[in-house]
């Protein structure tokens, strides 16, 4: 990590019909740093990531990513991001190479060098033997480490992860761990969102707990058990009143 600031966001205000699912939330992450929002479901976890990719405004507040504005320079934002959501939105009519080279074209890549990339993005994600399989046929592990190579196709500088594990058994998520982790030591620079306190420590540089559309506190995971006692959850329970299980 050098400290270059890559997301920084001031005041972030966002409100649906009538709720405000974040209330002024304030943060920045540097770039190579593995960043989490951890809290459970309703927290304002992914109403902040989903802001930072550009794909809502926010109702007051400002945030940059790379120096840009989420408001006004979307298009070059996207460019240079990788989203891996939470849902599973790969096209099941087709097998494990197509989805990648299909999703290329949204970049504007040229077919030889989708090729290129796609060969070496299965054979990180373990995925090599399974090209022609189509998805419906892929385990609910294989299909998160296909949506993380998808999300890599562009070569982004700052990938964003909406629970990245949610849903797989220990073995598949330690395996993409490993993968992020690698991705890190790479100097990719990781934003995540997650209610697990074990990926959270185990993954993430930083943690903002979040409640309530708030930013609690952010620490290290180690000072933040060190200074409350236990681990994250039990630290989230105290900070919050409400478990991560909420």
């Amino acid at each position: 990590m050098d400290g270059q600031i890559v997301i920084s966001a001031t005041d972030l205000v966002k409100d649906y019909d009538g709720v405000r699912a974040l209330a002024g939330v304030r943060f920045s992450i540097v770039r190579g740093e593995c960043f989490g929002f951890l809290g459970p479901n309703g927290a304002g976890k992914t109403t902040a990531m989903r802001i930072v990719c550009c794909y809502m405004p926010p109702t007051s507040g400002s945030a940059s990513v790379l120096g840009m504005d989420v408001t006004r320079d979307c298009s070059a934002i996207k460019a240079r991001l990788g989203v891996m959501p939470q849902d599973d939105s790969l096209d099941v009519d087709l097998g494990v190479l197509e989805n990648l080279i299909v999703y290329s074209r949204y970049f504007d890549i040229p077919r030889t060098t989708a090729q290129e990339r796609t060969a070496a993005l299965l054979e990180f994600v373990e995925l090599s033997d399974k090209a022609s399989v189509k998805v419906p046929k892929l385990s609910g592990g294989m299909r998160r480490r296909l949506l993380l190579a998808r999300a890599l196709i562009n070569r982004p500088e700052v990938l964003v992860l909406d629970e990245p594990t949610t849903g797989l058994d220990p073995h598949s998520r330690r395996a993409v761990w490993d993968k992020l982790a690698a991705l890190k030591a790479e100097g990719t620079t990781l934003l995540l969102t997650t209610h697990y306190m074990e990926e959270a420590e185990r993954v993430c540089d930083r943690v903002a707990i979040m409640d309530s559309g708030r930013i609690v506190t952010t620490d290290t995971p180690k000072a933040l058990m060190e200074a409350h006692g236990g681990n994250l959850e039990s630290v989230y329970l105290k900070l919050t009143g409400r478990s991560l299980a909420d």
